[in-house]
Formats: structure tokens, sequence, C-alpha cells
């Protein structure tokens, strides 16, 4: 993971920004009283990046891998068209009530930039669609040179997406929230439209991190720097979280990437911990076989998680 990586991390400020004043009424309009919908999970199941994470002997990855999680980010579709077979099979591997979360290709949102886009996005969808009541949401990632000056052609996909679909935006040019740009367009649009803004946490972005709901759903890409701080910024995070539970949020997906990805699962399972002996909910805390050993080619590196405070 490159993607907002620093090379000090100690220096960098995590403090989550204040609520947007509207979120308060989005939630509450939900009308949401009892548990919501609670997926945390890693951004890959391959054993590559996740070493330490399957047993020895372990030959179906994902298969192992949705024993333990209820949910995974499914960048593998943005990198590339599956055939229907193999996203029926991933169907197949998982337990009822696992959740999916596909990118959508790098040909529709980077490569032909949201123009013209029609005949790939039918595509995309027509295979995604294989995922049936397991498809979480869909979200669609821009790059960083995706800006303000392309918002026709940003407004025009997002009112023409179909609603059977659920779909989730992450933008990544600074000019949308840095005051430049009148956002309440964009979310005017997100908002009829029912797409949820994807909430940005990286170390070496903050110019991203926003706390701006659209909808009812909290769509948050946690991106951890293998650091002792990465836990206490989950800490901020879950009571951000539990704060927009007694709201009435209805659906929190929560992703969490790191510049080493075998540490993944011991950061969600670290904050799935949290949700189960705060508020009571019952989610699976994933097994870490052999946790993975400090890097010592690097200063900064993770340490054991800290017990959760009661």
């Amino acid at each position: 993971m490159k993607f907002g990586k620093v090379e000090n991390p100690d220096d960098v400020d995590f403090k989550l920004p204040p609520d947007a004043a509207v979120n308060k009424d989005i939630l509450g309009a939900a009308g949401n009283a009892g548990q919501p919908g609670i997926f945390i999970g890693c951004a890959k199941w391959n054993k590559t990046d996740l070493k330490s994470f399957y047993p020895k002997g372990t030959k179906d990855e994902l298969a192992y891998y949705a024993t333990q999680f209820n949910s995974i980010e499914l960048n593998a579709t943005f990198y590339n068209n599956f055939p229907i077979e193999t996203i029926e099979t991933w169907y197949n591997k998982t337990a009822p009530g696992f959740k999916f979360f596909p990118k959508i290709h790098q040909g529709i949102s980077h490569w032909k930039r949201l123009k013209d886009a029609k005949e790939p996005l039918d595509q995309y969808l027509d295979g995604i669609a294989h995922l049936q009541e397991k498809l979480g949401m869909i979200f669609l990632q821009m790059p960083d040179n995706f800006g303000p000056k392309n918002w026709d052609a940003l407004k025009s996909f997002l009112e023409e997406w179909p609603s059977g679909f659920p779909l989730a935006l992450e933008l990544r040019h600074t000019g949308w929230y840095d005051g430049s740009f009148k956002t309440e367009d964009l979310y005017e649009v997100m908002e009829a439209k029912n797409i949820t803004h994807i909430v940005t946490d990286s170390a070496g972005r903050r110019d991203l991190l926003h706390m701006r709901l659209t909808t009812p759903t909290a769509f948050i890409r946690y991106n951890g720097a293998n650091v002792d701080s990465d836990y206490t910024r989950l800490d901020d995070w879950f009571e951000r979280l539990k704060l927009w539970v007694e709201e009435g949020i209805q659906n929190i997906y929560f992703f969490v990437h790191q510049n080493h990805e075998e540490a993944s699962p011991l950061l969600s399972g670290y904050l799935i911990k949290k949700f189960n002996e705060e508020l009571g909910t019952n989610i699976h805390v994933p097994i870490n076989p052999t946790p993975p050993e400090p890097r010592t080619a690097e200063p900064k590196t993770k340490t054991a998680a800290p017990k959760t405070k009661k």
C-alpha cells in the first residue's frame, strides 16, 4: 500500500475532524432504532499479503477467510474483469451473510474517467450481479488527478447510476474538499441517488479526511501505518462510530489496509472486539495463528495490540 504512506507517522496529527452538522439529520431520518449492520474486514484474502493469517496447510484462502470475517473489500475487481464462473465460485465458497464490497474496474474510473463508459459498466455490473445477496456495496474510487474540473462527468455518471446496485464514492483530489469547489452540489446529487460518501483515513492524505455522510451508511477505508498509533486511531474511530450508532446509523462498513498487510487481521480483530465488548454485538473475532514478527529493517514498526479498555 503506497497511497498515503509517510516516513514518520508519529509526526502526523491523527485527530478525527468534527462531524458535519447535517450528519445527525441524515442518521436521524433513517429511523434505525436497532443494531446496525456491521461489516469489518480486510482488503485482500491472498496468502501472499496475509502471510501469517492462514494456518499451515490452508489450500483455499477465500473459504478460510470467510470463516474468520463477515466481509471483504474486493480490490481485485479494479484490476481484472473476472468471468462469471469465478464470481459464482466466490459466492459458493462463502457462508450465508458474508458480503463482498467490490471496486469498480479501472477501465471505467481511470481510463475512461467516467466518459462513454456505459458498455464497460454494463459488463462489470452483469458480472458482479452474480454475487446476488452477498453483494454489499460497490465502490467507485477516482484517481488523484480527477478534480472539480471533471464535475460534469462525475455528476452525469452518478445521476445515471442504476438504483439496483448500492454505490459508494471515494474522491482523492484535494480540490473536492479544500473549499475551492461548492461541495453541496456534490452532496445534493449523492443524497438524491442514495450514494454513500467514503471516508478515507490515511496518514499522508489528511486533506481527504472528511466527516460528511450522505446516507445512513458509513464506509471507512482505514489505512494503518504498522505503528502503535494504529490502535489508538481505531479507539478514536470506535468512539465516532458509537456516536453514529446512537444517532441511528443503519450500516457500518470498515475495511483495514496496512503498509504490510499481514497486520490487517490484527487491527480488524481489535476493532471487532471493541464492538462486541462495548456495544454487545456478536461478530466473530478472527484468529491469527502466527502473529507477524516486527520488521527489524524499519525502526517504527507495529507491536502487539493493546488490550481493549472496558
